[in-house]
């Protein structure tokens, strides 16, 4: 079966089929192009979907997955992204293995095939122009043929003609010679050029056309087979990745298996476990009684009429009703805006550090808890120091590592000087011993609220609470009795029982949410080195050069605590004075 023999007269019908055949070659070139470009847009997408439902960094949302459920999930999201993975790899693979591939091959094929046909083409001229040789050879014969007849009638015309001369009929006679051996040469030369043409057209038929056509040929057959080996390589490219993706696909069945409903409920009650006990019975309250009547120890009543604290720990309703119930308020309160009764509380002139207090009990509210998270139940307190001495332990033992490392540099540097100066890393090793000190200082305090929270440790001073800077203020509102070390967010609950007496101050609408407590004592003088105009409530005016007592220290906050008298007191700028402080100082009050 051969195309040279076969299809000898169809030159016209194989060009153009050899033409169909690139044109369908690029048509697949363009298919698999497309191909690669929805896989590199599936995988975008697939990367732009497990990004977007990805834990934000150090947000809530990533405390959420401590789950068994939501890490099934967040490795379902990890697993996606190298499936994804795996569709560029298949758009990577198509484009070098088939689309480069077929691209430089077309440009190939189009060039061998213009070739083949220029040669066709060619040949076909050739074999054109001997056929018109042979026809202008055949017309010459033939007119020489009908030349030499007519001379030949003509002179035999003559000669029977009496009336004609001799010359003359000797001229016709000679005309009609001519024109035959004419004729005889002509013969001779349509022969030579037949018998020429018929070798030729052999040749053109037989040898020339034959061998063009079996290349032509050879060419569709090796189109044909390239376009089936880039479609076996197209199913292969996809065939070498599902391993690959089986293993995601296992190990998102793997994340779904792990996933554990009881440990997952053991873990919110981790999560939430407040370490209260359910609140006990409510007393019977007699109100028959009309001369007095005594409010039972579970009462959710306040009465701060005789200026005295109650207990605020180990009562069984008081203590522990507070997640479910809130204080009651008189008409007033309820009415009357927090505002006010803050403005009101400011210029009743208490004593002034239940200002700090009151903004401690604010910043509360809008969502920045104290040092030692008093603010939480005792489980999650529990919890939160526990993290926060771990991290402490974790920066002290990165700092001792770099001290380490210095410290061989340093010997380095010692028993080799010529690679660097041993005194220029005591700087930094001072810095590191100083960093390490702090460090271990603030893991002693959170150690100490840790043990506080165990019961390995008795409950604190009110003057330890003071200075370790956690007396604040815990109602609803934000702001709460100055004199509750720490309150319940309704106000009816407290961690620890008062230590202090409170001061006795007559009764006014705004005493359920501030009470006074006792002056603090002196612990040192200070000298104002500039003016300050104290305009903020809870601040204080002092000139350059005044003397003043110091009642508070700075607690890193930038504001020491000064008197002038009984009843200025406030907050000054620590840059602004000077201060000694007073070590053997007992406590004793006086003013300028």
């Amino acid at each position: 079966m051969s195309w040279g023999t076969e299809l000898w007269d169809q030159f016209d019908n194989l060009e153009k089929h050899t033409q169909w055949g690139i044109d369908v070659l690029e048509k697949y070139i363009k298919f698999v192009k497309e191909r690669t470009e929805i896989e590199l847009s599936y995988a975008k997408q697939l990367r732009n979907l497990s990004k977007k439902y990805q834990p934000k960094k150090n947000s809530k949302e990533e405390e959420e997955y401590r789950y068994t459920s939501t890490r099934a999930f967040l490795a379902t999201l990890n697993e996606m992204n190298d499936y994804a993975g795996q569709h560029e790899v298949i758009s990577e693979n198509m484009t070098s293995l088939i689309t480069a591939e077929l691209t430089r091959y077309v440009q190939e094929l189009k060039q061998e095939r213009k070739s083949h046909f220029h040669d066709g083409r060619k040949a076909q001229q050739h074999i054109e122009t001997c056929w018109k040789q042979l026809e202008a050879s055949k017309r010459r014969f033939e007119r020489d043929c009908k030349e030499a007849d007519r001379a030949q009638q003509y002179f035999e015309k003559m000669d029977a003609d009496i009336n004609v001369t001799k010359a003359d009929v000797e001229k016709a006679r000679q005309q009609a010679q001519l024109r035959h051996q004419m004729a005889e040469d002509s013969k001779a030369e349509y022969s030579s050029t037949l018998q020429k043409f018929n070798s030729e057209q052999h040749e053109h038929y037989y040898t020339h056309i034959p061998n063009i056509f079996q290349k032509i040929q050879e060419m569709e057959e090796r189109r044909i087979v390239r376009i089936g080996e880039s479609m076996k390589t197209f199913a292969e490219v996809d065939r070498q990745v599902i391993p690959i993706i089986g293993k995601c696909l296992d190990e998102i069945t793997k994340a779904a298996e792990s996933v554990d409903h009881k440990n997952d409920s053991q873990m919110v009650i981790e999560a939430f476990k407040s370490g209260f006990e359910p609140p006990g019975d409510v007393d019977f309250e007699d109100f028959t009684q009309p001369m007095k009547r005594t409010v039972s120890e579970s009462s959710l009543s306040n009465s701060r009429g005789d200026g005295k604290s109650e207990p605020k720990f180990g009562s069984k309703s008081k203590g522990k009703l507070w997640p479910f119930i809130k204080k009651n308020k008189s008409p007033k309160q309820q009415k009357e805006p927090l505002s006010h009764r803050f403005n009101e509380f400011m210029t009743s002139k208490p004593k002034i550090h239940c200002f700090r207090s009151l903004k401690r009990g604010l910043s509360l509210k809008l969502g920045a808890g104290p040092e030692d998270f008093s603010n939480l139940p005792p489980e999650q307190r529990r919890k939160k120091l526990q993290q926060k001495v771990d991290e402490l332990n974790r920066d002290i033992q990165k700092e001792m590592d770099s001290r380490d490392a210095l410290t061989k540099m340093k010997d380095v540097y010692i028993k080799n000087p010529q690679m660097g100066d041993a005194a220029s890393v005591d700087h930094r090793l001072a810095e590191l011993g100083q960093n390490i000190e702090k460090l271990r200082l603030e893991v002693q305090k959170f150690e100490g609220w840790l043990a506080e929270v165990e019961g390995r440790l008795p409950a604190r001073s009110e003057q330890s609470r003071r200075q370790s800077g956690v007396y604040e203020a815990q109602n609803a509102s934000g702001v709460n009795s100055c004199a509750q070390d720490r309150e319940s967010p309704d106000g009816s609950y407290t961690e620890e029982q008062s230590q202090e007496t409170e001061m006795k101050v007559p009764a006014t609408d705004f005493d359920d949410e501030f009470d006074d407590e006792e002056p603090l004592p002196t612990i040192g003088t200070c000298k104002a080195l500039y003016t300050f105009e104290g305009q903020n409530e809870g601040t204080i005016s002092v000139a350059e050069g005044e003397m003043l007592y110091v009642i508070e220290e700075d607690k890193g906050d930038g504001w020491t605590r000064i008197r002038r008298n009984e009843d200025e007191e406030g907050y000054v700028p620590t840059s602004y004075v000077e201060v000694y402080l007073d070590k053997n100082a007992k406590g004793a009050m006086t003013y300028i």
